[in-house]
C-alpha cells in the first residue's frame, strides 16, 4: 500500500503514500486527499510535509527547445510531524488548482502529451526528500469546453499539445507559461492554413481565448502567423456561438494576409462594432496578441535532469 520508504531514515524507517480523494479536477477547484505516513521500527520526526503541482514545460533558447519541469503551486500542509514506531499518521490536505492550470483531459480521455501531477516532498533534518507524483486529470471548465466543442463541430482534428514557457502580450497571467493545443484545420481551410493553435488563460471572472493560425505561403502570398483574441466572461462563453466566431476568424485569415483577427467581448467596443456598422455587442477588431519573450519559469529543471525529476510521468497515461 505504501509506495515509498523514506531513505533518510534507513532500513526500517517510515514510509509515505499520498492518496487523492479523486484524480479529477478543473481549474479553480480544490483537490483533496491525505498524506499517509506509516511509522517504521523507530520513532521519526519529519520537519515539513509539502505538496506541489508540477507539469512539463517547453523552453525555447535560440533555435533550440528544451523540456523541463515547472512547479507552479507549493503548499506546506503540515510542519513538525512526529511519527511513532508502527503508527499511521494521516494528514488531510486541500490543494487549490490554479485557474491557469493546463488542461490534461478532454472528452473523458487523457490529452496526449499533457501531464499535471501532485508531488509529495518531505523535509527531514532540513533536507528535502522529493517523492512520488500522483496524476491529476484536469478537465476543461464549461466555458473552455464550449470552445473545444466548436473545434470539433467545425471539423478540426487534434494534432498535439504542450506547455510553453513565457507570457502572452496583453493577457494577464499569473503563471509563467501557457498551454498550446494544436489542431489541423478543417478541409476547406487546409490550402491556406497549416495549423491552428488554441490557448486558454482563465481567471475567476473571465476567459481569454487566443488563436494562432500558421498560414501557408503561396506563389503570390507569404506565410506567417495570424492571431485571434477573444475575451469573455465564463457565462458569456457558454452562450457564445463559438463555431461561427472561429469560422469567421479563420475565413478572414484565409482571405487576407497576416495579422487579421477578431476580438470578442463587451469591454472592447461596447455596443459599436467595427465591422461595417453592426450595432450589437459581438465580434470586432481587437489588438494583435503575440507570444512574449519566453523566460525561465520558477522552479524549472531544464535538459537532461528532466529524466530523473519526472520519471514517474511516463506512467501517467496508464493510470
Amino acid at each position: 500500500m505504501f509506495k515509498r520508504m523514506l531513505s533518510a531514515f534507513g532500513v526500517g524507517g517510515p514510509s509515505v503514500d499520498t492518496v487523492l480523494d479523486s484524480p479529477h479536477a478543473s481549474p479553480g477547484q480544490v483537490v483533496t486527499g491525505q498524506v499517509r505516513i506509516q511509522g517504521g521500527s523507530a520513532d521519526a520526526e519529519i520537519g515539513q510535509v509539502v505538496l506541489s503541482l508540477v507539469t512539463r514545460v517547453e523552453v525555447e533558447r535560440g533555435d533550440h527547445e528544451y523540456g523541463g519541469v515547472s512547479e507552479f503551486l507549493r503548499v506546506v500542509v503540515q510542519q513538525g510531524v512526529r511519527v511513532g514506531a508502527g503508527q499511521l499518521v494521516a494528514i488531510p490536505f486541500q490543494l487549490p488548482i490554479p485557474w491557469e492550470t493546463p488542461i490534461t483531459a478532454v472528452g473523458g480521455g487523457q490529452l496526449p502529451g499533457m501531464t499535471v501531477g501532485v508531488r509529495t516532498e518531505l523535509v527531514i533534518a532540513g533536507a528535502p526528500d522529493k517523492g512520488d507524483l500522483d496524476p491529476v486529470l484536469v478537465h476543461p471548465l464549461p466555458s473552455q469546453d464550449a470552445v473545444l466543442t466548436a473545434f470539433g463541430q467545425l471539423g478540426f482534428s487534434f494534432r498535439s499539445a504542450d506547455v510553453e514557457a513565457g507570457r502572452l502580450h496583453g493577457v494577464p497571467q499569473e503563471l509563467g507559461f501557457y498551454q498550446e493545443i494544436e489542431f489541423f484545420p478543417p478541409a476547406q481551410f487546409a490550402g491556406a492554413v497549416q495549423q491552428v493553435e488554441l490557448t486558454f488563460v482563465a481567471n475567476p471572472h473571465e476567459l481569454f481565448v487566443i488563436l494562432e493560425a500558421d498560414k501557408r505561403g503561396g506563389m503570390f502570398s507569404s506565410g506567417g502567423d495570424a492571431f485571434g483574441h477573444f475575451r469573455v466572461s465564463h457565462q458569456e462563453s457558454e452562450g457564445t456561438d463559438w463555431a461561427s466566431a472561429i469560422n469567421g476568424w479563420l475565413s478572414q485569415v484565409a482571405q487576407r494576409g497576416g495579422g487579421a483577427m477578431h476580438g470578442y467581448g463587451h469591454d472592447q467596443y461596447g455596443q459599436h462594432g467595427h465591422h461595417g456598422g453592426h450595432h450589437r455587442s459581438g465580434p470586432g477588431m481587437g489588438t494583435v496578441v503575440a507570444a512574449g519573450a519566453a523566460g525561465l519559469v520558477g522552479g524549472m529543471v531544464v535538459g537532461e535532469m528532466m529524466d530523473d525529476a519526472f520519471e514517474d510521468f511516463g506512467d501517467f497515461g496508464g493510470e
